[in-house]
């Protein structure tokens, strides 16, 4: 294991890479790319790695990069990309295909502001509008965990229960190009922990055809299978977890991840690294006698309902922070949650939209509009410039 100061592009083009010379034993590794701001850096240093079996292939759009990676994946290759935003968007028919398909690809994603007009700083839009394209989706809160959840999500995608793949999600800039001591495994730790991949519906050296015309039955039959395969992942995540600390000293966090919970009436719920602030919100609220907790929703996909109804049960006031937007219906993890804690205070907030800095003294103010309440009322915008 090596500390290494890293921006969180490269941690996670460096984790692609000991995860794809892990598979030179089995079909080897393939990557489509195409460079978007702010993911750009990713993909520059994947090109420049070198692998024993494969190859990162330059295309001419997100399209084409996504439709590269599934048919490395349908050789039974392993395979990574990255993209972001409008990129996300351009490829939108190919990430719902992939999952359609259970291919257990990787895919790193720089949330950015959708346009125009254009914006390239974090929102989160980008990656929950594809919410229901049936893919695994983590949101990490710092680089370290964004080289391990690089690392765990192929071995949590290729496990034959889940077959399915995954979304590594960080915030652009604030992670993306922010340098941080990071730790990377050697090869052969990376070796012991991702065992060569073996899809079973692989096309090897018999020709088959893939994504023929389905009956309204059969595609019944495949929409089950694909959500029974996402209700596995909690359980399958768990094991992940525990063969990860074993290889690497280092415990993945969980689904949910709790901050001075034990006594907390009033809670922040956030994902990404608007929870690094939610933290410091709760320690000075703390300081002022409020009895405040933090949350954050470290998986997104499958929606960790179980996780969020036990943390939140008997808490008197939520404040469910945005950074997306739904129009017409409010932020995307408070409509969700909400549905969680049907009693008690659940107000939402939307902020850091477009990029803004979400800064301590900005969830000090939602705390204390929070506290104010006798009801909750329409999911608010919080500027924050």
């Amino acid at each position: 294991m090596t500390a290494e100061l890293l921006s969180a592009n490269h941690a996670s083009a460096r984790a692609a890479a000991l995860a794809g010379r892990a598979n030179r034993f089995g079909r080897g590794f393939g990557s489509g790319v195409y460079p978007i701001t702010p993911q750009s850096e990713c993909i520059e240093l994947l090109c420049k790695q070198e692998f024993d079996k494969g190859a990162v292939v330059r295309v001419e759009s997100e399209h084409s990069a996504m439709a590269v990676c599934m048919g490395v994946s349908l050789s039974g290759a392993r395979s990574f990309t990255a993209s972001s935003s409008n990129g996300l968007a351009y490829m939108a028919e190919n990430v719902f295909a992939a999952a359609f398909y259970r291919l257990p690809i990787v895919m790193m994603a720089v949330n950015r502001t959708l346009g125009p007009p254009w914006n390239i700083w974090v929102d989160h839009g980008d990656t929950l509008m594809l919410r229901d394209a049936g893919w695994i989706q983590f949101y990490c809160e710092d680089n370290q965990e964004v080289a391990d959840t690089t690392l765990l999500a192929f071995r949590l995608a290729e496990d034959a229960r889940v077959l399915l793949p995954a979304m590594v999600c960080q915030d652009a800039f604030v992670l993306s190009h922010t340098m941080m001591l990071t730790e990377l495994p050697g090869q052969q730790a990376v070796d012991d922990f991702l065992p060569p991949l073996d899809l079973p519906h692989a096309v090897k050296h018999t020709p088959v055809t893939v994504g023929g015309l389905d009956f309204p039955h059969e595609t019944e039959v495949h929409r089950r299978e694909h959500h029974e395969a996402m209700l596995r992942v909690p359980g399958v995540y768990a094991e992940v977890q525990d063969a990860f600390e074993r290889h690497f000293g280092r415990r993945p966090a969980d689904r949910v991840v709790p901050y001075k919970m034990d006594d907390a009436e009033v809670v922040l719920v956030s994902m990404g690294t608007t929870a690094s602030t939610a933290k410091t919100a709760v320690d000075a609220a703390r300081a002022r006698g409020v009895k405040a907790g933090a949350l954050r929703v470290r998986m997104f996909r499958p929606f960790p309902e179980d996780l969020l109804s036990t943390w939140l049960r008997g808490r008197e006031r939520v404040a469910v922070l945005d950074r997306d937007i739904c129009p017409g219906l409010g932020g995307i993890l408070w409509s969700e949650l909400r549905g969680v804690k049907p009693n008690g205070i659940v107000q939402n907030y939307m902020l850091g939209l477009g990029g803004g800095d979400i800064r301590p003294e900005h969830l000090g103010g939602v705390l204390d509009d929070l506290l104010a309440r006798k009801t909750a009322g329409d999911p608010q915008i919080v500027e924050v410039a």
